[in-house]
């Protein structure tokens, strides 16, 4: 059994955060694991109360910690501050998202046989954000890749898939189209792939891609794809699996991670005591297999897979009539028997 401490940033996001980050923090505690928190501030709740979405004592803490663990955090739409996990992807090269995608026993989805991974590049693209105002009816958007970030992206998604005993890396791209660009990424793409002769590569252009996946999923395995793409992708894969309040999310750079529940703040709920906390929880679990507690993030794991398979202890969103609190007990109380 681990005697580890580990110190590790909060950052307990807007809206239904602070509630969901209570639950996963109960059971990471009730599992015997051992961390120091520490609480941090950032988005909405920062700059109501300091002025500051992103606050130097909350960079410092994740420098220092190197961990973050990450409630949803609101980011206006189309107006107001920047989104804060763009400044913390661009802040600290956290230039890997990973997101996978399995069928959770219980949850019924329209296929069953959903298993994959998406591997988004995470610091550049449209999805940066750089903008150019040219005059009143006229917007530059400009779509940023690079050959040392593709390069390095796609070298993650075979180290992953790789380590992960996963049996091909597919790429995503409109290389088609856009043939600087896009033609950039997938010509990285076929360089790397030759240094990984043991796992199957495959292209794919975009659209095809969300067609493909509507309608057959289990073809695929790990995907690879520029940033934006990425993020459309996986949340139309979350679908796949029961929704965004299930699916988890890693940003791994080389010498920081943050691991975040994907979904939004919903305000709309915000204290009535019924936000799933599973996205977050899952989230942790990726957490706690980064720091090689595999043995309790495998304990953690069964448990709520064991709630979620009887089906008798759940959220209104999982088509229960059970509270977040109620539901958060359930999966202690399973900690002891699996």
């Amino acid at each position: 059994m681990s005697s580890a401490v580990y110190n590790i940033t909060l950052l307990e996001g807007d809206g239904i955060g602070p509630e969901i980050v209570k639950n996963v923090l109960a059971i990471l505690s009730a599992s015997g694991l051992k961390i120091n928190w520490d609480r941090c501030l950032a988005g909405a709740v920062a700059y109501e109360k300091i002025g500051n979405v992103l606050p130097k004592e909350t960079i410092k803490s994740i420098e220092k910690n190197k961990i973050v663990l990450k409630a949803p955090i609101t980011t206006p739409v189309g107006y107001g501050f920047s989104s804060v996990n763009v400044q913390l992807r661009r802040h600290f090269n956290l230039f890997s998202n990973i997101r996978p995608s399995k069928n959770i026993e219980g949850i019924k989805t329209p296929f069953n046989n959903v298993d994959l991974v998406i591997i988004r590049e995470n610091t550049e693209d449209v999805y940066a954000g750089l903008e150019e105002k040219i005059d009143e009816n006229t917007i530059h958007g400009i779509k940023l890749i690079t050959r040392s970030a593709s390069e390095r992206i796609c070298d993650f998604a075979f180290k992953y898939a790789l380590n992960n005993n996963r049996r091909e890396v597919c790429v995503a791209t409109k290389a088609n189209i856009s043939k600087l660009a896009d033609g950039m990424f997938l010509n990285c793409f076929r360089e790397v792939a030759k240094n990984y002769p043991q796992i199957k590569k495959r292209e794919i252009l975009i659209d095809n891609l969300c067609m493909q996946l509507v309608q057959n999923p289990s073809q695929f395995d790990v995907l690879v794809m520029p940033n934006l793409y990425g993020d459309i992708v996986s949340d139309l894969c979350a679908g796949l699996i029961g929704g965004l309040g299930v699916a988890q999310s890693a940003n791994i750079g080389e010498n920081c991670a943050i691991f975040e529940a994907v979904h939004g703040s919903a305000p709309d709920i915000k204290g009535l005591g019924i936000a799933n906390p599973t996205g977050l929880l899952r989230s942790a679990i990726l957490m706690l297999e980064y720091i090689s507690e595999n043995e309790k993030a495998k304990k953690i794991e069964n448990a709520l897979y064991l709630v979620l398979k009887e089906g008798k202890t759940l959220t209104k969103d999982l088509g229960g009539n059970s509270s977040a609190d109620e539901f958060t007990k359930e999966i202690i109380n399973k900690l002891s028997i699996v």
